[in-house]
């Protein structure tokens, strides 16, 4: 599941920015440069693999705000890891090989 989500170049974007140090969702946005609704979506995955996590803390003015955070994490990359997380990634499994011939 890591692999999977890390084969996103916006998640590795966000694992990046946020390896600076945690950001409020609105600042990581502005930062990123992408809307805070796609950047939501991509905050799910990345906390649902155990990438990164929330709090929420309320502003002095009464506000809620959620911060991100990068979750200390290293993966063990093999041929084996690899090939369980190819038929995830989009196309990869509907893909067709051909061999040296040109045929599928």
């Amino acid at each position: 599941m890591t692999l999977a989500t890390l084969a996103n170049p916006h998640r590795l974007r966000v694992v990046a920015v946020l390896a600076g140090g945690r950001k409020y969702v609105s600042q990581l946005a502005r930062d990123m440069g992408i809307s805070r609704a796609l950047l939501q979506v991509h905050l799910k995955k990345l906390e649902a693999a155990g990438l990164v996590s929330a709090q929420m803390e309320i502003s002095p003015d009464g506000k809620a705000m959620k911060f991100y955070e990068v979750t200390p994490f290293a993966v063990h990359l093999t041929p084996e890891s690899i090939a369980a997380v190819v038929p995830e990634m989009t196309g990869a499994g509907t893909a067709r090989v051909r061999d040296e011939k040109g045929t599928v």
